[in-house]
C-alpha cells in the first residue's frame, strides 16, 4: 500500500511525470484490447494480408494519435511555436525538445500494440501463410479439390474441416509464428540497443549546459500556464461573488432595517473586502478582463523579475524608553 501511495504521489508531482503515467496507461491499455479482441482472418488469398495490414496499422495510428491528443506537452508546445513575440524571444530549442518529448510518449503504446502482435503471432500467420512453401511439410490436404494458394489461405483459420486429423496446419502455424517471434524480439532489441545509444552517445556531442537550459525553460512553460489557469479560476470566481453579491445588493427593497453595528463586524467586512480586492487585482469590469487575457496573449511578459523581486520592505524596530535598538525585523 505504501509503495502504491509513493507511485501515485510520483505521477501526480508533476506534468512530465503525469504524462509518463498516460503513456503507461495507454500501453496496458493496447495490452489488453488486444489480448480482448477477437481476430478473424478471412482465409482467403486475396483478403488475408489487407485484413493483417489493418490489425497491424489502424490501432497503432489510433494509439499515437490518442497518446498525441492526452499529452500536455502537445498544448504547451503548440502554444509556445503558435504565440506572437510580443516582449518575449521565442526559443526554438525549447520547441523541439517539447516536440521529441512528446512523440516519444506517443509512440510507446503503439510500439507495445506491435510487438504483442508479432510476439504472438496470430496476424502473421494470417498475413504470410500463403508465401511458405508447403513442400517443407508433410500432410498436405490433396483431396479438397482447391488449389494449392487457397489451401494454404486457410491454415489461420484452424476450424476448417479440410486440416481435420492434419498436423499440417500446426506446423505451419508453428512455422510461420517462429519468424513473427524473430522479428518481434528483433524489433524489441534494436529499440533497447538505440535507445542506450542515444543515453551513451548523446552527452558526447551534446552541450550539457545547453540542454538543462531548454529542460528549464520547457518545464518553466508548463508551470506557467498552470499558474497562469489556477489564478483566472481564483479571479472568476471571485468576480463573480462580488457579481452576485452585487446583485442581491442592488434588489434590496427600501426599507432597511437599523441595528447598531458593533465594531468587531466592521472591522472584519473591511479585512475581508481588502481580501477580495486583493484576490481580484484590481481587475473588476469585462472590459478589462478581456484587455488582460488578450494582452497575456499577444504580449507574454519577459522574463525578468527583477522589480517585483525587489519590492521595498516595510522594517520593523524595538526600542527602549531611551531609544536604544533592541531588535529590528522585516
Amino acid at each position: 500500500m505504501e509503495r502504491l501511495k509513493l507511485v501515485l504521489q510520483y505521477f501526480q508531482s508533476n506534468s512530465e511525470s503525469i504524462s509518463n503515467g498516460i503513456c503507461i496507461i495507454l500501453a496496458l491499455v493496447s495490452v489488453k484490447l488486444y489480448t480482448s479482441f477477437d481476430f478473424n482472418c478471412p482465409c482467403l488469398p486475396q483478403y488475408n494480408k489487407l485484413y493483417s495490414l489493418g490489425v497491424m496499422t489502424v490501432p497503432p495510428i489510433i494509439l499515437f494519435f490518442l497518446g498525441v491528443l492526452v499529452n500536455r506537452h502537445t498544448g504547451v508546445m503548440m502554444d509556445e511555436w503558435m504565440r506572437p513575440t510580443g516582449n518575449r524571444s521565442k526559443n526554438p530549442a525549447v520547441v523541439k525538445y517539447l516536440f521529441s518529448a512528446m512523440i516519444q510518449r506517443a509512440l510507446l503504446a503503439p510500439m507495445v500494440w506491435i510487438l504483442v502482435t508479432l510476439l504472438d503471432g496470430k496476424i502473421f500467420i494470417c498475413a504470410f501463410s500463403v508465401s511458405v512453401d508447403p513442400a517443407l511439410f508433410q500432410g498436405l490436404p490433396n483431396n479438397t479439390g482447391l488449389d494449392v494458394i487457397k489451401i494454404m489461405a486457410k491454415v489461420p483459420c484452424r476450424e476448417d474441416v479440410i486440416f481435420k486429423n492434419s498436423s499440417f496446419r500446426k506446423a505451419v502455424s508453428r512455422y510461420v509464428r517462429c519468424h513473427s517471434q524473430a522479428v518481434g524480439w528483433s524489433i524489441l532489441l534494436f529499440l533497447i540497443v538505440l535507445g542506450a545509444m542515444g543515453r551513451l552517445i548523446k552527452p558526447c556531442f551534446d552541450d550539457h549546459a545547453t540542454f538543462l537550459q531548454t529542460r528549464y525553460w520547457s518545464n518553466y512553460l508548463d508551470v506557467e500556464q498552470k499558474l497562469f489557469d489556477e489564478t483566472c479560476v481564483l479571479h472568476a470566481r471571485d468576480f463573480a461573488r462580488k457579481c452576485v453579491v452585487q446583485f442581491f445588493e442592488d434588489m434590496r427593497e427600501d426599507t432597511v432595517l437599523y441595528l447598531p453595528h458593533p465594531p468587531f463586524i466592521s472591522n472584519f467586512r473591511e479585512d475581508w473586502e481588502e481580501e477580495e480586492e486583493e484576490r481580484l487585482h484590481g481587475i473588476t469590469k469585462q472590459q478589462q478582463v478581456d484587455k488582460l487575457l488578450n494582452k497575456w496573449y499577444y504580449s507574454k511578459p519577459e522574463l525578468d523579475v527583477t522589480r517585483i523581486s525587489h519590492r521595498p520592505k516595510t522594517c520593523v524596530t524595538w526600542e527602549d524608553r531611551e531609544g536604544n535598538t533592541l531588535y529590528s525585523d522585516v
